[in-house]
């Protein structure tokens, strides 16, 4: 046999045993992966059932922490599965992974994002009717209001998420169903206002006082000022140039987006 025929030959089975060999690892990742998703699921369960009751963050946190090591790649498996629905617009499907991530990394500023643009912006879109869209909308404002600022309180990119979904999802007129966010927004106002029941909304009536004095504005069933509240908020803990840059056009927007609604109204 010549030399170029038997370096033929071994090139061939080299080939071969690097097909086998991908095989097999193909085959160990999709074993891996859906072992991760089921145990995931198995503890997500768990998790849900906890949300619903109010579990605290160091319990809801400990449930995950129990799977070690497996967690974080189970994490990354989770995130590579939410990135392909998401391409896929399969977002009810994605929420149910998001929530999951939640408890899976509680402390990442990313994931409390993530999960509640989906509602906020990508489920509510599907939704038939404008009431519809709001519960959806109101869905992804408390989720960063009542359950990300409850376990990250100084996390300045959650304030920005919510502060900015104050200002452009209910404020501005970027939706159809934004009339109807907004009078929503008016009633809830007007009830925590009537009861003084502002730590429904998790607003502390001395700081709203605050900007009151700052702004001279005070007309709370406006969505703008509490983008301003929020915002405000955010600044306390804002670390990164960028993240104060952001908060501070948020205020600055809302202040001119109040102002003109304010002068619309005394026109009619």
């Amino acid at each position: 046999m010549s030399l170029e025929s038997t370096q033929s030959q071994a090139n061939i089975t080299i080939a071969r045993r690097r097909n086998d060999f991908s095989r097999r690892v193909n085959r160990f990742l999709a074993v891996f992966a859906a072992l991760s998703l089921a145990c995931v699921a198995a503890a997500g369960q768990f998790m849900l059932k906890s949300r619903r009751e109010r579990t605290s963050p160091a319990v809801a946190e400990g449930a995950f922490a129990a799977l070690g090591a497996f967690r974080s790649m189970a994490a990354e498996v989770i995130w590579f599965r939410a990135d392909r629905l998401q391409d896929e617009g399969r977002y009810v499907e994605l929420q149910q992974l998001a929530s999951l991530l939640t408890f899976m990394e509680p402390h990442t500023s990313e994931v409390w994002s993530f999960a509640a643009w989906n509602l906020a912006y990508n489920v509510s879109i599907m939704m038939p009717t404008h009431e519809d869209r709001w519960r959806w909308v109101y869905a992804g404002l408390k989720l960063l209001r009542d359950e990300g600022l409850r376990i990250n309180p100084k996390d300045a990119v959650i304030y920005r998420e919510l502060a900015w979904m104050f200002q452009l999802k209910i404020g501005a007129n970027l939706d159809l169903a934004a009339d109807t966010y907004r009078q929503k927004w008016k009633e809830i106002v007007e009830d925590v206002d009537k009861r003084n029941a502002w730590g429904e909304i998790a607003m502390d009536r001395e700081k709203m006082a605050q900007i009151e004095k700052l702004t001279g504005f005070s007309d709370w069933r406006e969505s703008t000022l509490s983008a301003i509240y929020w915002a405000s908020e955010g600044l306390k803990f804002a670390e990164e140039e960028s993240d104060r840059r952001f908060l501070e056009n948020i205020i600055r927007q809302s202040l001119a987006m109040y102002k003109k609604r304010m002068d619309s109204k005394t026109l009619r």
